[in-house]
């Protein structure tokens, strides 16, 4: 959805990297309440009044949107914890796109496998056909979202979308064949285009890579137990429900459920290069080091997850703040204003799950970069 992220990225001036956005510090800050004070764990890992504050302040301020969970992990410690009324550690959060970055993990543990290849043709049959254009495009394009199909990701109105259509109209019932059926309209590899129908399309590769049934149920079940054997039970993701299509395709772009603990999970073991907690490596780490290379046409996306880098010539405004924290950050981003944001640098996860306008996101995101200003880089 990159141009909901394009609208909502604002210019905003702040200070050099790592340190708070703003005019200079108030003359007199209210009280922290109990509620703000109890957010903050005895492992924050920075001044306890200051996190407390800074989360505080993604809940409270004006102009923010509604926040409805931010946990904060530093070096592997749970350093602050908080939700909105109405919300705890057990609710479910939708993800929006911040699932296109499981199905990246997805695909990386098929290549490992061997059952995928990365520079090989995508396995599309019907791409395979003499003379279709279609079969220059390999897996690594589909995963730096550089395919060349004709998948505009927003329209106007908003139902000649190609993600609408595919969720909701034409293609509802079976997304990866509408996804798939779309020609091409620039060469493969040429231009960066963030597409949710290509990250259904990986997702239809992954079913196809472990199952040769078209059943959707069988076609649901080798998804669904591969990735709970594989990633989400070694990681205790035990809140985490993925959804299908009636075609028993995972739909990988958009729709998965879990805590914000889960979220926080995943994003730790991105940190830690591919390694759960117990210290098995799940993915390889050459796979997550090659999840966040820049991509030739795009410096601030790898394999189906944002970076922190800068990138001048954007025609739109930049989804992250690379003038605010480390270039080696990234983040899961999803719709409305989800956000895992990862700091290797900073040994940090700071999770951010909520709702929040066009408008209002680029000043929550500043709020999100006051937070990890606190922790330095190690």
């Amino acid at each position: 959805m990159i141009t909901r992220f394009a609208s909502s990225i604002a210019a905003i001036a702040c200070i050099p990297v790592l340190v708070s956005c703003g005019e200079g510090p108030p003359s007199e800050l209210p009280p922290l309440t109990g509620e703000a004070l109890a957010a903050v764990t005895d492992n924050a890992g920075a001044p306890k009044d200051q996190l407390a504050r800074a989360v505080d302040e993604l809940f409270t301020k004006e102009g923010l949107g509604e926040t409805r969970a931010v946990l904060v992990y530093a070096d592997g410690k749970l350093a602050a914890e908080r939700y909105a009324d109405g919300y705890d550690e057990e609710t479910r959060h939708i993800s929006w796109s911040m699932a296109k970055t499981v199905t990246a993990v997805l695909i990386g543990m098929l290549v490992a496998d061997g059952l995928l290849s990365v520079d090989e043709p995508a396995p599309v049959p019907m791409w395979q056909r003499s003379g279709d254009p279609r079969s220059d495009i390999t897996l690594r394009h589909l995963l730096q979202m550089r395919a060349g199909l004709r998948h505009t990701e927003a329209g106007d109105p908003p139902y000649e979308s190609s993600e609408v259509r595919m969720l909701f109209l034409d293609g509802r019932d079976d997304m990866a064949r509408w996804a798939k059926e779309q020609p091409l309209e620039a060469e493969p590899g040429e231009r960066f285009e963030y597409s949710s129908n290509t990250t259904v399309i990986l997702a239809d590769i992954a079913a196809r890579a472990l199952t040769d049934s078209e059943e959707p149920a069988a076609r649901r079940e080798a998804v669904a137990s591969y990735l709970q054997q594989r990633l989400f039970a070694p990681l205790g993701m035990s809140s985490i429900v993925p959804e299908f299509d009636a075609s028993g395709t995972l739909i990988g772009g958009s729709l998965m459920h879990a805590s914000a603990r889960d979220y926080a999970a995943f994003g730790e073991f991105l940190r830690a290069g591919g390694q759960a907690p117990s210290g098995e490596q799940l993915v390889p780490r050459r796979w997550v080091e090659a999840m966040l290379t820049p991509s030739p046409v795009s410096e601030h996306y790898g394999y189906q997850i944002w970076l922190n880098r800068p990138e001048p010539d954007l025609e739109w405004p930049h989804p992250l703040f690379p003038d605010r924290a480390p270039t080696s950050m990234f983040s899961l981003i999803g719709h409305m204003g989800q956000y895992v944001l990862v700091s290797p640098d900073q040994r940090l996860t700071l999770v951010r799950l909520g709702h929040s306008t066009s408008e209002e996101r680029p000043r929550m995101l500043q709020e999100a970069a006051d937070v990890m200003a606190l922790y330095p880089v190690r």
